[in-house]
């Protein structure tokens, strides 16, 4: 201590308020390295929440003493990233988040002794709106969806009852298919009683109209373009994957039109077979009648009864009448024919195609025209594909021309064994760049700003430098004496003992190794003494 007390008092006050400013300077650049390195990498939890569930998923993020991070004003939640699954099932197990809506779960609170039935009405109306809210938002590129129900009720003394009706807002990733528009209005009117999906209006967060919720003549027309585009686009999905099979992905550009009849037609004809006739009932009738001939004489003989006539008696009168009546049933076929709109008319198909590029001696890419033999084998596939009808009036065009961009260019196969494990991800690469920063930040202070001023702290004065006093091997500055001779501190008359008797031990063990063994000391000797100098 007091060899240390010494060396401080030998160094000076300013030197050594330099020394610990240095030490603290260092040992917190390296503390902030630490934390920097040490901390978790953070990831995102939820995104685009409301300020209740942001508010109810911090609480339980402090309770469970998780770090986080807010951005965005709160609306999103950055947590470490080997919690993030782990959390977002203990969340959900707590109904986190909500969506920004309330469901059913308004019920399981409520008191129902003291509420009216116009409270509860409410609180229905409420709930349904929630959970069709959040089952929206289930959709692919649904972001965030509010739902108002229109359900009136009907007036007293009124046979007919309004019809309910339903408006939604949808804030959306990109753009809706309109698959996905009749999905969702046929999804909210199965879930409410009497609501038509004619009757259910749909606008994104931009104001755009995506369906119409007036139940008009507009509604048939618009649906029939919805069916007119989607079998247009499902005809050149076919051909263009047909196409593209054989002359090379991305080298085909293929355009369908359909003409469309949304005409319907309801048509019924009756049909006779007369040769499939059956009978249905027949009558027969037959009457006979006689009369004898008295040359006209009336007389009393003649007219009494069971008169056999005699001998002369002149001729009989005979008829016999013969009468069948047929009933027949006629085979009849009725035939009632409805033609749904929405029939194809007329279809027309255009189809480019790119040429052949192969590469030439120099390896440059040569263009080459595709020959007509492939353009009608290209021809015959594409009327294949869309069930050509020459007598509808179908037309299919193949043309060969050289498209404006360049052939897109093979992607290498990915890495596979001891290279496919060596890739490094996005996150990956980032971390090594940014420990690499603060590698080089810490050689920088090490031997920019540490190493000199350490330098310059254990430097000679030069006061005793200029007066003739030589400095020790570490950096120190010898006391002087009453006769004017560097005085030796204690500490290097401890040192040089130490080492004296180091020395000593070192000779004696060697003495007693050369009385063990003098032949093979006396042959060391000799060698050393044969050895040049």
């Amino acid at each position: 201590m007091q060899s240390l007390v010494g060396f401080l008092k030998g160094l000076g006050a300013a030197r050594v308020m330099a020394m610990i400013a240095v030490t603290v300077a260092l040992l917190g650049f390296f503390a902030f390295v630490i934390m920097r390195v040490s901390q978790p990498q953070m990831t995102t939890l939820y995104t685009d929440l409301s300020s209740a569930d942001a508010s109810s998923i911090i609480k339980e993020l402090e309770r469970q003493a998780i770090p986080f991070e807010m951005r965005n004003d709160g609306s999103t939640l950055m947590v470490p990233k080997d919690k993030v699954t782990r959390l977002r099932m203990k969340l959900a197990e707590g109904g986190l988040p909500k969506g920004g809506g309330v469901g059913y779960e308004i019920f399981d609170k409520s008191d129902a002794l003291g509420t009216t039935s116009f409270v509860q009405n409410i609180n229905h109306l409420r709930a349904l709106e929630g959970e069709l809210s959040r089952t929206i938002q289930a959709i692919d590129r649904v972001q965030g969806a509010r739902v108002h129900l229109v359900l009136p009720e009907r007036p007293l003394f009124s046979r007919e009852a309004p019809e309910p009706s339903a408006s939604i807002v949808l804030r959306v990733r990109g753009t809706l298919e309109p698959q996905q528009v009749r999905a969702i209005r046929h999804l909210v009117a199965s879930a409410v009683n009497g609501l038509k999906p004619q009757r259910v209006s749909i606008v994104d967060e931009g104001g755009q109209l995506l369906a119409d919720g007036s139940a008009g003549a507009n509604a048939d027309s618009t649906a029939g373009d919805e069916r007119r585009t989607a079998f247009e686009k499902r005809m050149r999905n076919e051909v263009e994957a047909i196409v593209s099979s054989v002359v090379g992905s991305g080298r085909a550009r293929v355009q369908v039109t359909a003409d469309f009849d949304y005409n319907k037609i309801t048509q019924t004809s009756d049909k006779f077979d007369p040769e499939g006739r059956v009978l249905r009932s027949s009558q027969t009738r037959e009457e006979q009648s006689q009369t004898l001939s008295n040359d006209g004489q009336v007389t009393v003989n003649n007219e009494l009864p069971g008169n056999q006539g005699q001998g002369g008696a002149g001729p009989r009168d005979q008829s016999k009448k013969s009468e069948e009546t047929n009933n027949y049933e006629i085979s009849r076929v009725t035939k009632t024919e409805v033609t749904e709109a929405g029939r194809v008319n007329r279809l027309s198909v255009a189809v480019l195609v790119d040429g052949i590029y192969t590469k030439n001696d120099k390896g440059e890419l040569v263009y080459a025209e595709r020959t007509k033999e492939q353009l009608d084998r290209i021809a015959a596939l594409v009327r294949s594909a869309i069930g050509f009808d020459q007598k509808r009036g179908d037309q299919v065009e193949v043309v060969n021309l050289k498209f404006a961009e360049a052939p897109q260019i093979e992607k290498l196969p990915e890495p596979a064994g001891l290279l496919g494990m060596l890739q490094f991800t996005k996150d990956d690469i980032m971390n090594m760049i940014q420990l690499g920063v603060l590698f080089v930040l810490g050689l920088v202070v090490l031997f920019m700003v540490i190493r000199p001023l350490v330098k310059r702290v254990l430097a000679a004065d030069p006061a005793l430098e200029a007066a003739g006093v030589p400095a020790l091997t570490d950096g120190t500055v010898p006391q002087i004496g009453a006769d004017g001779q560097p005085i030796a501190p204690p500490s290097m008359i401890d040192i040089a003992q130490v080492q004296g008797q180091v020395h000593a031990q070192s000779v004696h063990r060697v003495g007693e190794l050369a009385e063990r063994n003098p032949n093979e000391t006396a042959a060391i000797v000799r060698q050393w003494l044969a050895e040049p100098a």
